[in-house]
């Protein structure tokens, strides 16, 4: 409807620059430059290469994201932006170009944080989220469960992998099995014609003394990389397909595992995953066969929303305006490591008083007062020269 909030949205955490533009619930545009060829040499994800791949691709993937929509960038209710966490470099460039757009068309700034995001996301092909949601995000980055009473404000860390994220540990053991970069869709491809069973990988914290809902993939990782070699030391062929199904296999019968009980120890009926590894074919078809055994409803966004993109910001943002959640000042800082619990970053308010500075001495202190949404916001810090707004309207 024409009174929704209408946002873009900016993510930049990785390797793909991502501008999505969300009318309430709805999907307008979804336009992404990914940079993974360039890093596919290198067998991972190069921070530097990544970061120039961002600035290159910035305005023409917003320009595109606007024609794909049909509006104007004056048009907009807001900016949204991944404040983090993710790579420094990479983040920096999108909270930038957000601040500029911001800045130029007088519109609120809304800094968010990229996991709460990927929780936002499902909205736009389910409708909206149940209070609370369960999430189970699994990424190159992250394997976490997490309980979000209010997705705007209110986001409560579970459990974490305490050394590999999941999609690393599918990076690392295709990089082992010679298959390449990335490694999820690619092992996802072997493992259908493999056999699940046919080796008894580890499953990492799973006894009885073990955190409850924690992750571990380092020692899976490590067991394949072991067996592999052990077969190559000996002259046998490496099964591919079987090694590929027998790592999936451990990898999502420890993240449903973990993410059912989750649910029903928290008395929460449903469980909703993403993230790049919720692309997974495997994790899909076991996670729906396990809630529908507990009684529990699933709800997963299609592949295309579960890796890295603007229009799971432009969600979060959207749902940010619709409830009158406080702007974000265009002091907002890209944090690398931004927790969970810190759902979107207001930025400092504006009011000039004393505090202490390092060593013990007085320092100024600039707290800013986040602008009103649909008014123009201000730059406190130095001064903006020869910013044509003409460069950046749509």
């Amino acid at each position: 409807m024409a009174d929704e909030p209408l946002v873009l949205g900016i993510e930049t955490s990785c390797d793909e620059t991502g501008v999505g533009i969300v009318r309430g619930h709805t999907l307008l545009a979804d336009a992404i430059a990914s940079s993974v060829d360039e890093h596919a040499r290198y067998g991972g994800v190069v921070p530097e290469v990544a970061s120039r791949a961002h600035l290159e691709a910035m305005v023409p993937t917003i320009q595109r994201a606007l024609k794909e929509a049909g509006v104007r960038a004056r048009d907009l209710d807001g900016i949204a932006v991944t404040a983090g966490p993710g790579l420094a470099g990479a983040l920096l460039v999108g909270v930038s170009a957000a601040k500029a757009y911001a800045y130029a068309l007088g519109k609120p700034l809304y800094g968010v944080n990229h996991l709460a995001s990927h929780i936002c996301v499902d909205q736009l092909e389910h409708g909206p989220l149940p209070e609370p949601t369960m999430a189970l995000l699994v990424s190159g980055g992250h394997s976490s469960l997490l309980l979000a009473p209010d997705i705007t404000g209110d986001v409560r860390p579970l459990g974490a992998t305490i050394d590999d994220a999941a999609g690393e540990a599918f990076d690392k053991v295709a990089r082992v099995l010679g298959l390449g970069f990335p490694g999820g869709p690619v092992i996802d491809r072997y493992a259908r014609d493999g056999d699940p069973s046919a080796i008894a990988f580890p499953r990492g914290l799973t006894g009885g003394r073990d955190p409850l809902y924690d992750f571990s993939f380092s020692g899976l990782k490590t067991a394949v990389a072991r067996w592999v070699e052990g077969r190559r030391r000996d002259g046998q062929e490496v099964p591919v397909a079987d090694v590929a199904a027998s790592f999936q296999e451990a990898v999502v019968d420890v993240l449903t595992r973990k993410a059912i009980r989750a649910c029903k120890d928290n008395g929460v009926d449903h469980l909703m995953i993403g993230g790049g590894v919720a692309a997974n074919s495997r994790l899909r078809s076991l996670a729906l066969e396990r809630c529908a055994d507990a009684g529990i409803r699933l709800r997963v966004p299609r592949p295309g929303l579960c890796t890295d993109n603007g229009a799971m910001v432009a969600a979060l943002g959207a749902e940010m305006v619709a409830r009158g959640r406080p702007a974000s000042t265009l002091d907002l800082p890209a944090d690398s490591s931004l927790p969970v619990t810190e759902v979107s970053v207001p930025g400092h308010t504006h009011e000039r008083g004393e505090a202490s500075g390092p060593g013990g001495g007085r320092r100024t202190a600039l707290r800013t007062v986040p602008a009103a949404p649909g008014q123009p916001v201000a730059h406190h810090h130095g001064h903006v020269h020869e910013l044509s707004k003409d460069n950046l309207y749509g």
